[in-house]
């Protein structure tokens, strides 16, 4: 991985589950996104906020590990809601579309409020 990428995650509740993400979301770091939300997924929690504050690129390959964790989470119920600062990164989804499929929002409380309800 490269140096100025990590991942955190919080379980919040039995339900909700946090996960940050710092640096580039590309190729090379999505698919450790993808097992972060895959395990916290097949341990119950079905409201996942994933924290791209932090975040400087993110490419396809992070577009899909949300997508994959999305679906998942809706079969189950559940939400999965992205927090987003960098206009770049919303341009992003707002070109494929993927703004339709999740909440983006601009604050983890923003985030949480759209989980409670």
């Amino acid at each position: 991985m490269p140096a100025d990428f990590a991942l955190t995650e919080d379980a919040l509740d039995a339900e909700r589950h946090l996960v940050a993400v710092r640096g580039d979301l590309d190729l090379h770091t999505a698919p450790e996104l993808r097992e972060v939300l895959g395990n916290a997924i097949d341990a119950g929690r079905s409201r996942i906020i994933v924290d791209l504050t932090e975040t400087s690129y993110m490419d396809s390959s992070g577009l899909t590990a949300l997508v994959v964790a999305h679906k998942r989470v809706r079969e189950l119920g559940g939400q999965l809601v992205v927090v987003n600062v960098d206009p770049s990164i919303g341009r992003t989804f707002e070109i494929t579309g993927l703004n339709l499929l999740f909440p983006l929002v601009r604050e983890r409380s923003e985030a949480l409020d759209k989980l409670q309800g």
